[in-house]
């Protein structure tokens, strides 16, 4: 799906939201305030925004007699007049429920179990049962699904049970208005990431949440509150005790969209070290190499806005390669065993898959091998023909030239205008026309006359 831009014209700096005032305190799940419902003419949200599978889905939904709600970032993106990177729906039927009555659905999930309603295109919108937070003690074994009657709840429960303010609003299309538990409209009219309850207690339980507080601040612009911004440095260590996979799934959201202000945030706050190492550790504590991920990162999003878009494997070796560049000055002739040992003796706390890993450490390889050929104007004609040349050269234009290949630019292109001597497609051609002359010289049934012996 389309990255996330403004879809009224001016950018979501400028957005004014018109929350109603004074704003009902919001204690806790235990005790209720009334919800805040926010109504037309000071909704900022407008029908033809939103997704129209996403709006079937709801409507049918509440056809049938369920609640089913926009929820999530979905609604905070719609506020801000930007358009969602995806669109999650919020429900009190049960996935066995939505199943039976919708044909293209899956669930998945062991423990808690979703809905995936497949759309034309490819789309997929998550539709979700309301949810409460797990008791202490309700959640033992965790290779036994949960009873549903332990984690399904109500609306004001599943608002209670996600992570910042901001993310807990549901808009209710039947009566085309937001609903507000938690405090987060306060929270967007005041450009704030708030976590829902006692910041210290939220992180303890999931140290991820200081990683989502920063990101969404960053990519918002907004201000991280000021209870929650100093619990950061006292719970932000904890990030190294999460699993692997999970930083692993974590890192590659920053990748997804909108990199470079996430990981100025994770560097401020000293959180780079814990997710990535030694890597991240010298992003951290050196400030030149930290402006050459920096600058890249900034070539890449400008470069995405305009439509051109890194593979997983890419986003890695673009990450990868501010750090790793100085290794390309040692002797050593094969580089892939020596940036794969670098990276395996890096002590990252989150786990990359081999074969992505690897696929980055190649395109790696291939961009120093490409950008020495522009730098000499020679360049063997079998490199052109190794894989992952073709990811490589997206990658050196990045690099080497600050912007996207332009449509139908390949390696010889560029070489040609560093090097307009340069002649590589003739020089492979005559390499192959003296390969099959030694060929024939050397007896070949081709080279006989056709005579029997």
């Amino acid at each position: 799906m389309d990255d996330v831009r403004d879809l009224r014209g001016g950018g979501h700096d400028r957005m004014a939201i018109d929350i109603p005032n004074p704003i009902p305190g919001y204690d806790s799940a235990e005790h209720p305030a009334p919800p805040v419902v926010l109504t037309q003419p000071g909704l900022p949200i407008r029908r033809a925004d939103i997704d129209p599978d996403a709006l079937k889905i709801m409507g049918r939904l509440q056809r049938m007699g369920f609640v089913a709600y926009l929820c999530g970032g979905a609604v905070r993106d719609l506020m801000l007049g930007r358009r969602p990177n995806d669109y999650d729906i919020a429900t009190d039927a049960r996935p066995g429920q939505i199943k039976k009555r919708f044909a293209n659905v899956f669930v998945i999930g062991r423990r808690f179990r979703l809905a995936h309603v497949h759309c034309p295109g490819g789309k997929i919108i998550e539709v979700a049962t309301f949810r409460r937070e797990l008791e202490r003690g309700d959640d033992v074994d965790p290779s036994v699904p949960p009873d549903p009657q332990a984690i399904y709840g109500t609306p004001r429960e599943d608002a209670f049970r996600r992570d910042i303010t901001i993310n807990a609003l549901y808009y209710d299309p039947a009566i085309d208005a937001v609903i507000d538990y938690v405090g987060g409209l306060e929270d967007m009219r005041a450009r704030r990431v708030r976590t829902i309850g006692e910041p210290g207690v939220r992180f303890a339980e999931d140290p991820v949440r200081v990683w989502r507080v920063l990101r969404h601040a960053a990519r918002l612009g907004f201000e991280v509150e000021a209870v929650t911004a100093r619990a950061i440095p006292d719970f932000g260590h904890l990030l190294a005790t999460a699993s692997g996979a999970r930083l692993y799934e974590e890192f590659n959201k920053d990748l997804a969209y909108e990199t470079r202000p996430v990981f100025e945030a994770l560097r401020a706050n000293r959180l780079l070290g814990h997710i990535l190492g030694a890597m991240g550790l010298a992003y951290e504590t050196d400030p030149a190499l930290f402006a050459k991920i920096s600058a890249l990162l900034d070539v890449e999003e400008r470069a995405r806005r305009g439509g051109f878009q890194l593979a997983p494997e890419e986003m890695y070796a673009l990450v990868f390669w501010p750090w790793l560049e100085p290794l390309f000055d040692t002797p050593e002739e094969d580089m892939v065993p020596v940036l794969a040992a670098a990276i395996q003796n890096a002590g990252m706390r989150m786990t990359i898959p081999k074969t992505l890993r690897a696929n980055a450490v190649h395109i790696l390889v291939l961009v120093d091998a490409l950008r020495s050929a522009l730098r000499t104007g020679q360049v063997r004609s079998a490199l052109l023909h190794r894989a992952h040349v073709s990811q490589a050269l997206r990658l050196l234009s990045l690099i080497a030239e600050g912007r996207p290949p332009a449509e139908g630019e390949t390696f010889e292109t560029l070489l040609r205008r560093v090097h307009p001597e340069a002649a590589v497609e003739e020089r492979m051609k005559r390499r192959r026309r003296r390969r099959r002359g030694r060929r024939n010289r050397g007896g070949s049934p081709a080279a006989s006359d056709g005579s029997s012996t």
